[in-house]
């Protein structure tokens, strides 16, 4: 259910659609250190990561084993979930359909990768789902999509709640516990433009057999979607109303799960929509985006920080730029509170991947990258190394997933 939130971003040189984008274990402590500065910048080794021969790829995840999860096109346009170890390229296959992907930051280090693939199945209700934007055309629809775990070199689809068709799944930690979110078969009149059926955020068990759960949603919401997972058992996620599955009004409060209990942890979000955390690290510090008044679609939206000490601190977007930037995003945090993420133009034709230290100003991948003659267009993720990942732009406009090594500071 979520996102086109992680969509739509334009190549700055060359003007291309860069599309994307409760516990028996003991809480870590909050009273981590205060958010710092810092003056010198690291310095990346970027390298491109090999593909299955298409014209996109994308990094959206990164552990502390080095692995890198995403996506990677074929030659017919189907896209594959795709997993690079010692850049040493495995295609995760699919549940039987065209698509598959890894789509958000599966931060475990036990083997095990998540994501999102397309049965054999048609969709009975015509649903795009909220995989649609994660699949190139013309095969992103018109399939019943699942979540899937991929471990030990075998693909598993995780099962919807009664009555439902599809699922998404998101993240894992290393207890075997999956996120994501599922169709419950309701017909919600809240459900908006193809979308029927009413989701919930799911959690999954398996360690017990693929069991599905579902999570609180504040009172009054209908709908909902698990984003993000620690090992501390704590969720991160949406709370709203059905809508159209990706984001927006779904996105009406951002919210945290922990010991049976949903907190909204942006109570003064500007908009009531497209409030979406992406990312939690072992801390229990929330990164994310959130909605403007003024774009109810979500063409203009503004990273955020959460820490239980400090509440809710605003990412800003590049300083001092032609055009101005007014949209920031943020998508993976590490231990460090170093943050990753995207900042734009209100066009969103300049977009550049940019790195938060300590939710201070950001600062352009690209001036980090040494001789890589590619240009860094968006940061999905950050491990605890400070390695990153996500998609970047060659000469011949190609989309590729990337990999930036720290090497050194300036």
């Amino acid at each position: 259910m979520i996102t086109q939130l992680i969509t739509k971003r334009f190549s700055p040189t060359l003007g291309i659609v860069v599309a994307a984008i409760c516990c028996a274990v003991p809480l870590a402590p909050t009273h981590a250190q205060r958010l710092e500065t810092t003056k010198s910048k690291t310095l990346y080794q970027v390298s491109t990561l090999p593909d299955f021969g298409g014209t996109s790829s994308g990094g959206n995840s990164i552990n502390d084993q080095s692995w890198v999860a995403g996506y990677s096109r074929l030659v017919d346009r189907n896209r594959h979930a795709t997993l690079w170890r010692n850049s040493l390229l495995t295609d995760l296959g699919t549940l039987g359909g065209p698509n598959s992907s890894v789509t958000w930051n599966v931060k475990n280090t036990s083997g095990m990768i998540v994501g999102i693939s397309q049965t054999a199945d048609p969709e009975p209700n015509g649903e795009a789902w909220s995989s649609a934007a994660f699949y190139s055309t013309p095969n992103n629809v018109g399939y019943i999509n699942l979540g899937f775990v991929w471990q030990n070199n075998q693909m598993r689809g995780l099962a919807p709640f009664p009555g439902g068709n599809n699922g998404f799944a998101t993240g894992a930690n290393n207890f075997g516990q999956v996120v994501g979110w599922a169709e419950n078969g309701v017909h919600d009149p809240t459900c908006c433009c193809t979308q029927v059926l009413q989701f919930r955020p799911a959690v999954w068990d398996t360690g017990s057999g693929d069991q599905i759960h579902d999570l609180p949603l504040l009172t009054g919401d209908t709908s909902g979607a698990a984003t993000a997972i620690n090992d501390n058992g704590q969720i991160v996620g949406i709370s709203g109303i059905c809508d159209q599955a990706v984001g927006r009004r779904t996105a009406k409060h951002a919210v945290l799960w922990e010991n049976g209990t949903v907190t909204d942890i942006y109570p003064n979000a500007p908009a009531p929509w497209w409030n979406t955390p992406t990312a939690i690290n072992q801390r229990g510090d929330v990164v994310g985006f959130a909605g403007d008044p003024a774009f109810v679609e979500g063409d203009v939206l503004h990273a955020f920080m959460w820490t239980r000490e400090d509440g809710i601190r605003e990412l800003k977007p590049l300083p001092n730029r032609t055009p101005q930037h007014v949209d920031s995003e943020a998508y993976g945090i590490n231990e460090a509170r170093q943050v990753v993420g995207v900042s734009c133009d209100a066009d969103q034709v300049d977009c550049r991947a940019v790195i938060w230290d300590h939710g201070n100003t950001p600062t352009d991948l690209n001036d980090l990258k040494g001789s890589y003659s590619g240009f860094l267009a968006l940061a999905k993720d950050i491990n605890n190394k400070g390695e990153i990942t996500g998609r970047a732009i060659d000469s011949m406009g190609a989309l590729k997933a990337y990999l930036a090594v720290p090497v050194g500071r300036k």
